[in-house]
């Protein structure tokens, strides 16, 4: 029998308190790897790009699951599930957003076990990346994707440096533009940091995708309660299937009206950039502007500036700006 054809050994903790969480973690660093539903973890393991020498599986820690009003907002703790979320009538009520964008990951198998901090701590799933090569992202000195033979239809238009690999979340874009926060804990205490600034591009560190580090846990997500009454919501997700399949580009809306006049509005997307991308031009043209048909129009040629595509990834600029106008046309 070789070798690969059975998993490596390794040791499995299974903790019932976020503190214990946090002190297996610290006290593993790097040698642990923290699991909620494992959909991602285990595929890293399968395809033996990645593996570790201790599991700390999280499922069993009660204060990590669920999802309660606060008087911070909406709490929706790390392990619970995308399909809890999806279905949850408080979050459809509060933040359906977030309910809309869940209910698109994946299939609904995976949803039943993927988590909410899974889907958004999950790694880039550039092929070349997942297969073990050593690219940059991986420590070697090339990107296989952006090379004049690279596959890279389903890479960035955005952020590219060295790696050109996309986020592939489909919650993260809704956070962000629910203006949401990461809660995480490790050994010294809790902290908070806004979900646009929980994501890294690999200028700033090409060997992570957010800013957790060893020893640290995803405890909840926290989302303001808006108490402007006209807000409106857009997410739609294109994809070469409709169950399963990442998102090409992806879309969350978050407009806010006061009087039929766009006061205030987010757009952002994912799977065109190393991060979920605020669409800044299209935000800063709507505010001021009734939605309809004049301000999509407007709007929409605003979406991709500043790409720069690879060589077989231009459709994805259409897309965006046809999402934004979906987008601004569903509200009118």
């Amino acid at each position: 029998m070789s070798a690969f054809d059975v998993m490596p050994n390794t040791e499995l903790y299974q903790p019932v308190t976020v503190e214990d969480a946090v002190a297996l973690a610290s006290r593993l660093a790097e040698k642990g790897w923290l699991v909620g539903g494992g959909q991602d973890t285990y595929g890293w393991f399968k395809d033996r790009a990645k593996n570790t020498q201790a599991l700390i599986e999280l499922s069993r820690i009660s204060e990590l699951s669920g999802i309660k009003k606060t008087a911070s907002g909406l709490e929706i703790g790390a392990t619970t599930t995308l399909t809890e979320i999806s279905d949850s009538t408080l979050v459809k009520q509060l933040a359906p957003l977030l309910s809309d964008a869940a209910g698109h990951v994946a299939s609904p198998q995976i949803r039943n076990v993927g988590t909410i901090a899974g889907n958004i701590a999950q790694d880039t799933r550039c092929w070349y990346y997942r297969r073990g090569l050593s690219c940059y992202r991986a420590g070697g000195n090339i990107c296989y994707a952006d090379t004049t033979e690279g596959l890279n239809r389903e890479h960035c238009l955005f952020g590219a440096s060295r790696c050109v690999a996309v986020s592939p979340s489909d919650t993260a874009p809704a956070l962000v533009a629910l203006e949401a926060s990461v809660v995480f804990a490790d050994k010294e205490g809790t902290r908070t940091v806004a979900a646009a600034d929980f994501f890294l591009g690999p200028d700033v560190d090409i060997t992570r995708m957010n800013i957790l580090k060893p020893g640290q846990v995803i405890v909840s997500i926290v989302i303001p309660l808006k108490s402007e009454q006209s807000t409106h919501y857009y997410f739609e997700k294109v994809a070469d299937r409709n169950v399963w399949d990442f998102a090409l580009v992806n879309i969350a809306v978050a407009i806010e009206l006061r009087a039929g006049v766009i006061k205030k509005a987010r757009f952002v997307c994912a799977g065109v950039d190393c991060k979920p991308y605020r669409l800044r031009a299209v935000e800063e043209y709507c505010v001021g502007r009734s939605i309809g048909e004049k301000t999509a129009e407007g709007a929409a040629p605003l979406a991709a500036l500043g790409a720069v595509p690879l060589n077989h990834n231009h459709f994805k600029i259409a897309l965006m700006q046809n999402l934004v106008r979906r987008a601004l046309r569903s509200q009118s």
